[in-house]
């Protein structure tokens, strides 16, 4: 008889507030990645924001409701995957602290911090490979831009660099990849003068490595970048790159 207990792993597409109210086509890519891997992948209804915002701003109480939110939504899934180093962080570095207080919370707040992953993270874990995916036509020379999430609370900007390697995108080589865009969530709106400058910084060593397109795990560094660049740069997710999905590519 077939062994009718087994079944696809499953995956959980967290796709983030900015993606779902901006930009829906990058969680249309991130799904074409992970099923290429061979998973059922699913777009919880109940999920909200992380509550990364309300967490900075040192709204602890409305952070751990949210919080308890998102895990019981997410609760199910073999892998829960998120194209944005700042949510991924955020569920798996600082769900569990906000419930140090609180055995049962906790113990859920772990189990899926552990089986949770930033998208670059999963792929390279699960062995992506471009295979017959379509054919990157554009000439852009593509500028990596490495967000400070990615670097600091996932770890994943290595894996990242990797993947556009593998499938054959030009890269160029952009000097202190490393420094901040100026984004950083509510610093940009309380900053704005100082986020602006170090966003403007940011593109002008863009624009000293000659690259016409910027890429980056995290949109919000792709939207503060976009919103100050005047020279007509292309500006896409990594994840529609990986999945060939970019023939309409933005432009400021």
């Amino acid at each position: 008889m077939p062994d009718q207990a087994k079944r696809p792993p499953t995956a959980a597409l967290y796709i983030t507030c900015l993606a779902n109210s901006l930009r829906p086509e990058i969680g249309h890519a991130c799904v074409q990645l992970v099923e290429s891997l061979g998973f059922k992948v699913d777009v919880p209804l109940d999920q909200t924001c992380c509550g990364q915002p309300g967490y900075n701003a040192g709204h602890r109480d409305q952070a751990i409701a949210v919080a308890k939110t998102q895990i019981t939504a997410l609760q199910g899934y073999d892998w829960v995957v998120v194209p944005s180093g700042s949510c991924a962080g955020m569920i798996i570095n600082h769900y569990p602290r906000l419930f140090d207080q609180d055995t049962d919370w906790l113990e859920r707040a772990t189990r899926l911090a552990a089986r949770t992953r930033e998208l670059c993270q999963f792929l390279e874990e699960q062995g992506w490979h471009p295979g017959t995916r379509p054919q990157h036509r554009t000439q852009h020379a593509w500028a990596y831009h490495t967000s400070c999430s990615c670097r600091r609370e996932t770890h994943s900007h290595e894996q990242g660099h990797r993947l556009l390697l593998k499938a054959g995108i030009r890269l160029a080589h952009l000097h202190d990849q490393e420094v901040c865009c100026g984004f950083g969530g509510t610093f940009a709106a309380k900053f704005d003068p100082l986020s602006s400058r170090m966003g403007q910084k940011k593109l002008a060593a863009i624009e000293q490595c000659s690259a016409t397109g910027v890429t980056s795990a995290d949109l919000g560094c792709l939207l503060q970048l976009q919103s100050l660049d005047r020279s007509g740069l292309s500006f896409c997710h990594i994840a529609e790159l990986l999945a060939g999905t970019n023939a309409t590519e933005r432009q400021s």
